[in-house]
């Protein structure tokens, strides 16, 4: 069996910048690397490709499009067009002239709608189809997320349904594909996402740090910083050593726009500080190392990769208790949640700011990763499922 995993097409592998997807591609690449799976992973040309022993092909674009584009406009959706159709034909290529049982795994609708268009079915005979969901935007109840299937999640709606077998982060999801989209229970599996735990882990204690809560995410409503910073407000403005430190790239200048005027507002100025956009690894381990807690308010997430990253970094993880994002039972009871702004600023004066308290949590959290969230966990599950589907056709 052949695996090939699928670039997006978004940023090149490995991501040198905050982009969750494509940093799944690269850590199921490096597991396959060191179990000697038959792998290659396809993926969008860079000229700046950073250093890697992965086994990866290029697609080749135009040049305009190979660089780093991260404002999701109209030039951002005709980059992921071109990508997927030169996609599809690079695969066909690799598929054509071949007996080999093949899983071909994607990641990102486009890539594999134009897959489906433009590939004839006589060359799928030893070809299995992978499509994991990495979309947040199915966690929503389904009357408030429909207008908005149909108009940008179409191509994906088409990738569940053609797919042999789809993997999905949340239940969610999975309730929303078997009750509107009539996917068969049986082809729906239930996965996690993963962490790098050599890379993200604790380190020597910054004596000269004097951040109090982190929080890394592309700088956005969803991401809810702002949220975070009206949170933290009568914290903050109690003792002037207390201070937020915030990373990501921005997606939506007004909004950032937004954070800055309320802290100027609310004199608290000096005490939120924006990082700009972190690379992946050791870069955001250190700014993680940096904070005494990481604090997460996204709104909408089909998995929180960041809640397992700072965990594997020695952080304890707050979180408003009336955040929607489901998470599993093992990472539920090693957060700390509040109700209200009363209960966050306890919480921090007693369970933070304490460094007993704050060690107990800490080394219970890395561990909880080290025994439960492997990318070789993750990765195995994939190729038990690519190795029955394909047994199963034989």
């Amino acid at each position: 069996m052949k695996v090939f995993e699928i670039g997006t097409g978004y940023t090149s592998i490995p991501a040198q910048m905050g982009a969750a997807t494509e940093i799944v591609v690269e850590e199921l690449g490096k597991v396959f690397e060191e179990e000697k799976i038959d792998y290659t992973i396809f993926d969008i040309q860079d000229e700046n490709r950073k250093q890697t022993d992965l086994n990866i092909v290029e697609v080749k674009v135009p040049k305009i499009f190979r660089k780093k584009d991260v404002n999701l406009g109209i030039k951002h959706k005709i980059k992921r067009v071109i990508y997927s159709i030169n996609l599809a034909k690079t695969l066909k290529k690799e598929i054509k002239h071949t007996n080999d049982n093949i899983a071909i795994h994607f990641h990102n609708q486009y890539n594999m709608y134009f897959f489906l268009k433009l590939i004839p079915k006589k060359y799928l005979r030893n070809v299995k189809l992978y499509y994991t969901v990495h979309s947040y935007i199915w966690n929503g109840e389904w009357d408030k997320i429909l207008n908005v299937i149909n108009k940008r999640y179409f191509q994906e709606v088409e990738c569940v349904k053609k797919a042999d077998k789809v993997f999905v982060l949340n239940n969610f999801t999975k309730e929303h594909f078997i009750k509107h989209l009539g996917i068969k229970e049986n082809k729906i599996i239930v996965t996690i996402n993963g962490v790098n735990t050599d890379v993200y882990r604790p380190l020597a204690q910054d004596k000269n740090s004097d951040i109090t809560l982190f929080q890394c995410g592309s700088v956005c409503e969803r991401k809810n910083q702002l949220g975070a910073i009206k949170a933290l407000t009568e914290f903050l403005k109690e003792d002037k050593s207390h201070k937020y430190l915030y990373a990501g790239g921005i997606i939506d200048q007004e909004y950032k726009n937004s954070i800055d005027n309320y802290i100027i507002e609310n004199e608290i100025e000096s005490q939120v500080i924006y990082a700009g956009e972190l690379k992946p690894g050791e870069e955001l381990n250190n700014y993680y190392n940096k904070g005494k807690a990481f604090i997460f308010p996204s709104k909408a997430e089909a998995f929180g990769l960041v809640i397992i990253e700072a965990m594997a970094s020695g952080l304890p993880v707050i979180m408003d208790r009336k955040n929607s994002l489901e998470i599993s039972s093992d990472i539920r009871n090693a957060l700390l949640f509040y109700n209200n702004n009363d209960e966050l600023n306890k919480t921090l004066r007693e369970k933070i700011v304490d460094n007993v308290e704050r060690k107990n949590i800490s080394e219970k959290s890395r561990q909880l990763v080290l025994d439960k969230f492997s990318w070789k966990i993750v990765a195995n599950k994939y190729l038990e499922e690519f190795e029955e589907n394909i047994k199963n056709k034989e």
